[in-house]
């Protein structure tokens, strides 16, 4: 074979490597391309939250889940939380009647049962925060309660939450374990009643949860009693089977449970679950 021959052989070689190596980067390229509309369709295909979040909470809920409301909206443009905050009992009783909802969270697992027994949660409903009773008294504490024991005075005006009701339920359970009796000037229908009646005056004194002392500040002083602790409520909170949004309810549930929605339930005064 000639020189010229060889040197002819040798840069078709060449350009039949180099034209081996395109094809291959091309083949890498579109693969690449491929993949990446791929993980973009994935993206995509992820549902946009947007619409009404309907949340049925304890009113013991009010000020910390209108917080975590806010930040859920701001967090989620297009969204709106609408709340319900009343006893858990009536709350789990509109449920139960139908009432359009997509989020419970109620203050005992006893009236969570009320929902979840008639099929209407979807899944086990899960503890988020528990809650400790406290005796809510007119500022300075001018009737000097320092016990459970005190509340039993005749001289005092006292309310209690309705036995019905998760605090009332609690307050009892308190009452029985310390071997006391206490009559009420009235039963109210939710924590946030009973602590009003304080707050205005028309009452003495109110067992109610730590929570609410804490949310009314300066409005009620608070008197913490032993027996308390053996009587803490579970907060459990589900899904609700017919939630008209679903998607978007489940973020919210997970916002409640996440670190940022723990934080701002833990300053309210709840304690982990």
């Amino acid at each position: 074979m000639t020189r010229s021959a060889r040197r002819t052989r040798r840069t078709l070689q060449v350009a039949g490597a180099g034209a081996a190596a395109l094809l291959a980067l091309s083949a890498c390229s579109s693969s690449d391309d491929s993949s990446s509309t791929k993980s973009g369709s994935s993206a995509s295909a992820s549902p946009k939250m947007s619409g009404t979040v309907t949340v049925f909470a304890a009113a013991s809920l009010k000020e910390s889940f209108t917080t975590l409301g806010k930040e859920f909206e701001a967090a989620h443009p297009g969204t709106k939380v609408a709340f319900n905050f009343a006893g858990s009992d009536t709350l789990a009783a509109s449920i139960t009647s139908g009432a359009p909802a997509d989020v419970f969270a109620a203050a005992s697992p006893k009236t969570m049962a009320i929902v979840t027994d008639k099929g209407d949660g979807v899944g086990t409903p899960a503890t988020f925060v528990r809650n400790q009773l406290e005796i809510a008294t007119l500022p300075g504490n001018p009737d000097k309660i320092a016990s459970l024991k005190d509340l039993t005075k005749s001289s005092l005006k006292v309310v209690l939450c309705d036995k019905t009701v998760p605090c009332g339920a609690a307050a009892q359970k308190a009452l029985t374990a310390s071997k006391l009796k206490l009559t009420p000037v009235s039963y109210e229908e939710d924590v946030k009643s009973a602590l009003n009646k304080v707050v205005l005056k028309e009452a003495d004194a109110a067992v109610v949860y730590k929570t609410d002392v804490h949310a009314a500040g300066s409005k009620v002083e608070g008197v913490e009693f032993p027996e308390s602790a053996g009587a803490i409520n579970d907060y459990p909170i589900t899904l609700l089977k017919n939630a008209p949004n679903a998607v978007a309810a489940k973020a919210f549930i997970a916002l409640v449970q996440s670190a940022e929605g723990q934080k701002v339930l833990s300053a309210a005064g709840f304690l982990k679950p």
